[in-house]
């Protein structure tokens, strides 16, 4: 029979105390706002002492870059597994899916998506680079997918919208210019005013905004999205 290993045990351990101090932080930060998120109070939540809870994250800000990389990193892999599933021949069908499963994250990860979407961590710093610059720009990129993918159907609509490569912010572009160099600037812009469609819906839900005006947010949700595709040129069922 295996004995598991002094060094196993405490490693799993640690693992474990990890996984819970950061699932405590959201939890404070869902109940008390974004200011809430101290070792101290998560110390108390989890019975620690605060010196304790130092050996696992130095700083406040340590705690919160992770959380932040770890909440970007699964939500650009939950679009993106949608995306990639949908017919490549069907932009209103990949559109749709990369649409409803950021709406099924969001829903599923709601401390999550106000970590990233909502009011920022009162006195938070970044690290140089930013805390997770990697997976936020695969979201963006993947917004610009969206517009490109639409593109074809939607450019005699919107080509004339006069934007130029200067009205956006050179990082973005940095990223989504090589991945789709035939997208214009007008496109970009596109993209970001579908973000806006998406994300403004869901947050109002997440916010619990629509509560009192609706009793199915996923229709009004879906209806969104239908009408945002045939603005693009593109038929629902394509």
């Amino acid at each position: 029979m295996g004995v598991v290993s002094t060094g196993g045990r405490r490693e799993r351990l640690r693992a474990e105390t990890t996984a819970e101090i950061k699932r405590v932080a959201l939890q404070l930060m869902a109940s008390g706002g974004p200011d809430a998120i101290t070792l101290r109070a998560i110390a108390r939540e989890m019975g620690m002492t605060a010196n304790a809870i130092y050996g696992y994250f130095a700083t406040r800000d340590d705690l919160v870059t992770t959380l932040i990389n770890e909440v970007y990193t699964a939500l650009a892999d939950t679009v993106e597994a949608a995306w990639a599933q949908a017919p490549a021949g069907r932009p209103a069908g990949r559109i749709q899916a990369w649409a409803r499963a950021f709406r099924g994250w969001a829903l599923a990860n709601p401390e999550g998506f106000r970590l990233i979407y909502g009011d920022p961590v009162p006195g938070y710093e970044a690290p140089e680079g930013g805390a997770a610059p990697d997976a936020a720009y695969r979201i963006c990129t993947g917004i610009a997918a969206l517009a490109d993918a639409a593109w074809p159907h939607a450019e005699q609509l919107h080509a004339r919208s006069g934007f130029q490569w200067s009205d956006f912010d050179d990082g973005l572009l940095g990223k989504v210019r090589p991945a789709f160099p035939d997208l214009p600037p007008a496109g970009v812009a596109l993209a970001l005013r579908i973000w806006g469609h998406l994300h403004g819906l869901v947050s109002l839900e997440i916010y619990g905004h629509l509560r009192t005006q609706t009793v199915d947010p996923g229709k009004l949700f879906q209806e969104e999205l239908n009408q945002l595709v045939r603005s693009l040129g593109i038929d629902p069922g394509e």
